[in-house]
């Protein structure tokens, strides 16, 4: 029978790529999920009924024993970038982490992977990066053997990155960002699954792998770049620190006041703590290199999605190419 991988959070951005790509190792995929009607697109992945997405709760024991018993891998893809409700910081990235890896290690599951974010510090200032790391130390005390998995921003067609920034760009003739010098290292959503399938499968070595692209750049430049894909001329400003503080506090505000109906997707205090720092490999670090992979260039992806924020789609290239021809 084909081996079996539990994928938490695997209808997610990342979790998408690493279902996909286990299917085609031959692997049969059970995709942990808290609304599994909401993911049902996975399925195709692979043949009938060698994808199938179950529900979970990853604050819930008997949940998270129930998904990965008769697993012989398991990858937790479980992130948030705001609380909301019972899925706070500390809930879903610190005790859900150790709760996944404590349970997969007394249900004597082979291989454990962990995905975490660059600039996960027990000191920082920022919930996110501090439950995260407070996840990975969990993680290791529980699966001394986890390869624990530290991607910088990561981008491709369903990102929320580009493809919100590109979708401001549309409407509007200025572009504010927060942190426009903090520098990152964007990397391809896909090459982040790579490196996770390698772990499931047993071919890395334990351990930390921070994961960059082969670029380095600055938010500014970013989206610089970025407008040069979709091809529009706009005015990249930046939000100083202070303000975006008070922008978040608002927005936060607004969230605890509605109970919740109203989420904060603009920005939050948290996101400005993390704005602040560069979110780069750091100097010495295991990454793509000793995992044999080679990261995908930015250029040679966000045209293949990105295309659609030009100002006339798909058509742009068309309509550039018939205002060379020559009038008859």
């Amino acid at each position: 029978m084909s081996k079996l991988v539990t994928i938490y959070g695997g209808s997610g951005f990342v979790g998408r790529y690493i279902a996909r790509r286990m299917a085609k190792e031959g692997w049969r995929v059970r995709v942990a999920v808290r609304r599994p009607n909401e993911a049902l697109f996975v399925r195709p992945y692979g043949a009938v009924g060698q994808v199938e997405p179950i529900l979970c709760n990853i604050r819930d024991d008997a949940s998270v024993r129930s998904a990965l018993r008769g697993a012989d891998a398991v990858v937790n893809c479980v992130g948030i970038l705001n609380k909301s409700g019972k899925n706070t910081f500390d809930s879903v990235q610190a005790e859900g982490a150790g709760r996944i890896a404590r349970i997969a290690a007394e249900e004597a599951v082979a291989n454990l992977v962990h995905i975490s974010a660059i600039g996960a510090k027990a000191d920082a200032a920022s919930d996110y990066a501090r439950t995260k790391a407070e996840g990975e130390a969990a993680v290791l005390s529980a699966f001394p053997k986890a390869v624990i998995l530290r991607p910088s921003i990561i981008f491709g067609t369903e990102d929320q990155f580009f493809n919100r920034f590109a979708g401001m760009a549309r409407l509007a003739p200025i572009l504010p960002v927060v942190g426009a010098k903090t520098q990152f290292q964007p990397v391809y959503v896909d090459d982040v699954a790579r490196a996770a399938v390698l772990g499931a499968t047993g071919q890395a070595a334990p351990g930390i792998y921070e994961l960059g692209g082969p670029e380095v750049a600055t938010f500014r430049a970013l989206m610089t770049q970025m407008l040069s894909v979709i091809h529009r001329r706009r005015l990249v400003i930046n939000t100083p620190f202070f303000v975006a503080k008070i922008m978040g506090a608002a927005f936060d505000f607004l969230q605890f006041a509605t109970g919740g109906l109203i989420s904060n997707g603009v920005l939050t205090r948290d996101q400005v703590k993390n704005l602040a720092l560069d979110n780069i490999v750091a100097d010495g670090a295991k990454g793509f290199a000793d995992l044999g992979i080679t990261p995908t260039a930015m250029e040679a992806v966000l045209p293949e999605y990105l295309w659609r924020y030009r100002p006339s789609g798909q058509y742009k290239a068309i309509k550039d190419s018939a205002k060379n021809l020559r009038k008859a």
